[in-house]
């Protein structure tokens, strides 16, 4: 059991956490408006980037899915850990020293950190084991498929020895204990007896985007192995193989600057293509290419209009034309083009830069095709094409692949070339395009009639919503309302406690705003401070956090940081103005009610405030 992580230090570590660069190791963030950044979800699907970072406050948004908060939650939430782990995970990030507390009750197993620090002492072991006379096959296995000394050293390539517990007792002299080991699967236990997972196999280390060692690949290298040629860690509180992409840390920037990732089938072939130049390579680690992967990629492509491509090598056999049909398959789900590059006889990367050297790996890619094309070769492959018939179920099956195709020039581009390759004309082509669409449509129908058009990823509303309807942004009053709120969060170095109070004790009759400014007044004392944003969370209901993360997260009309101040003073005034006229309109009213001869003094009173009222707002104008 863990010792407890005193609260001052889950703050101190909040505090010093720059959370651009948490989420910055995730996601490609770009400048948006003014203390704002912006990238593409990381917890669902989209094209155009609704996610909104702010350092200043400390927290993040996505106006797409909802989601939002700290970097605690960032983390929990992206890498499926524990609060804990979480606060462990940015300690280490910013080197703080965390002083635990013991008999808290903290009860979550190893802490992350112990189990990143076992991977990367193991990673450790293996390279030194590598250099022994007992990996001699091992290295020679290298050596015959052209990686050199420099290429193991650069990739962190090891050996684990053949014996049962060397890696555990070197691990366990250095402090680990065997349920951490057991943990993060380096060791196996089972009826009592311990013993290494990976034994007399060739080892590589898998680290995620921030060069952390989160688990190992190993392949058999002896005859006599009984094992699968390829064994992978498991699944382990920092490994999720859903999730991960070997040659990521090596390849994350050249994918975010070239705009290119292209994706091989096992760690020898992204070896391969990175010492052949291309340096975007990365492999799943023992799964098949999807969502978890694909969403990965968008995000380090970011949310440039720079075309980006995806470029996938299959093998040529039945199981890599199967995978390239899956790929085929979740292809609009990038916000890239997608392209199949396969070698020469189908030789895989590593193969065909055993053979032919470099220059063939780099002519491999360059000569790629697109994912359609391909596609449409699969559906017509094993189809008669010498008679009409064997022609017209050829096209029939492969229209298919023509109703994923949502640009409609390049659609009719494809129509063309799949008439070319079936010998048809383009309007037998499209009459049977138009079939295969109506059919899609009228399943579509059927499936919303059955309920099924229901988004199950859209979050369920909050049981205590009701209290707070939705603000109606049809509404002028509503809208610089909201206006307002956005500048009071995002720019109160620019505003003074008497002109913050009077607007949030005055300005606001959307209830759910009303709630959110009377928390900014509460805390006031903090307008100039670095926790203001905190200050004012801590004070609102659970059920508005999502709305207060929007306000402090809108995308303001401005330019650049020289404009808020201007901007903020102006949104301000319309504020002070919207007051004194309703201000003014309670005095005309209660004028009007008077009886100027029994009243005069009162009479004379309002008019005297009036006429004040009157000059305040034109010096406003």
């Amino acid at each position: 059991m863990a010792g407890r992580i005193p609260p001052r230090d889950i703050e101190a570590i909040k505090h010093r956490t720059n959370i651009a660069d948490i989420v910055g190791e995730y996601v490609q963030l770009k400048g948006a408006s003014v203390g704002s950044l912006k990238g593409l979800c990381p917890f669902h699907d989209e094209k155009s980037p609704s996610f909104n970072v702010r350092p200043d406050q400390g927290f993040y948004h996505c106006f797409g899915c909802g989601e939002g908060g700290d970097v605690y939650k960032f983390l929990q939430k992206l890498e499926n850990i524990t609060f804990y782990e979480a606060v462990e995970k940015c300690a280490a990030k910013i080197s703080y020293q965390i002083t635990y507390e013991a008999g808290s009750g903290r009860d979550e197993g190893v802490n992350r950190a112990r189990l990143l620090a076992a991977n990367e002492a193991a990673a450790k072991y293996f390279q030194q084991q590598l250099d022994t006379p007992e990996a001699q096959t091992a290295r020679e296995f290298l050596t015959q498929r052209k990686f050199d000394q420099a290429a193991s050293v650069h990739f962190g390539l090891g050996y684990a020895p053949k014996g049962w517990n060397g890696l555990g007792d070197a691990l366990k002299a250095q402090g680990f204990t065997e349920e951490e080991l057991v943990k993060v699967d380096l060791v196996v236990s089972k009826e009592g007896k311990s013993y290494d997972k990976f034994r007399g196999r060739l080892v590589w280390p898998i680290r995620d985007a921030t060069n952390s060692v989160i688990g190992f690949g190993a392949r058999k290298i002896y005859e006599d192995d009984p094992l699968a040629k390829y064994i992978n860690t498991g699944e382990t509180p920092v490994y999720h193989k859903s999730q991960v992409l070997y040659g990521l840390d090596l390849a994350k920037k050249d994918i975010a600057s070239k705009r290119q990732v292209v994706v091989v089938e096992g760690y020898t072939d992204v070896m391969a293509c990175h010492l052949a130049g291309i340096t975007t390579a990365v492999a799943t680690c023992g799964t098949a290419f999807g969502d978890d992967h694909i969403r990965r990629i968008n995000q380090l492509f970011g949310s440039s209009d720079a075309p980006a491509q995806v470029i996938f090598t299959f093998d040529p056999d039945a199981a890599g034309q199967k995978a390239a049909m899956r790929a085929f398959e979740s292809s609009g789900k990038f916000i890239a083009s997608t392209f199949v590059a396969v070698g020469p006889e189908g030789l895989d990367p590593c193969d065909l830069r055993i053979s032919r050297g470099d220059s063939a790996v780099l002519q491999m890619i360059e000569t790629k095709r697109p994912i359609y094309e391909f596609a449409l070769d699969q559906k017509i492959s094993g189809h008669d094409l010498t008679s009409y018939p064997g022609r017209l179920s050829a096209a029939t099956a492969a229209v298919s692949v023509l109703t994923k195709i949502s640009d409609l020039g390049a659609r009719e581009e494809y129509v063309r070339i799949l008439a070319g390759k079936v010998q048809l004309g383009s309007d037998e082509i499209n009459r049977l395009l138009s079939a295969e669409v109506a059919k899609l449509r009228s399943s579509a129908v059927a499936g919303a009639r059955r309920g099924m058009d229901i988004d199950p990823g859209e979050p369920p509303l909050p049981e205590d919503a009701p209290e707070f309807p939705a603000p109606n942004l049809n509404d002028p009053n509503t809208r610089l309302e909201q206006e307002v709120l956005a500048v009071i969060l995002q720019a109160p170095t620019s505003l003074t406690e008497e002109g913050v109070l009077l607007i949030c004790q005055q300005m606001f009759a959307t209830p759910a705003y009303v709630v959110i400014a009377d928390a900014a007044a509460q805390s006031i004392a903090s307008l100039k401070q670095a926790d203001w944003f905190t200050q004012i969370v801590s004070k609102t209901p659970e059920v508005l956090h999502n709305l207060l993360r929007q306000l402090a997260a809108k995308e303001l009309p401005i330019r650049d940081a020289e404009q808020l101040n201007e901007y903020a003073l102006s949104v301000v005034n319309s504020a002070r103005k919207k007051i004194m006229m309703r201000q003014k309109s309670a005095l005309v009213a209660a004028l009007g009610s008077l009886d100027v001869e029994a009243q005069p003094d009162e009479h004379n009173r309002i008019q005297q405030a009036l006429v004040v009222l009157e000059g305040q707002i034109r010096s406003i104008e």
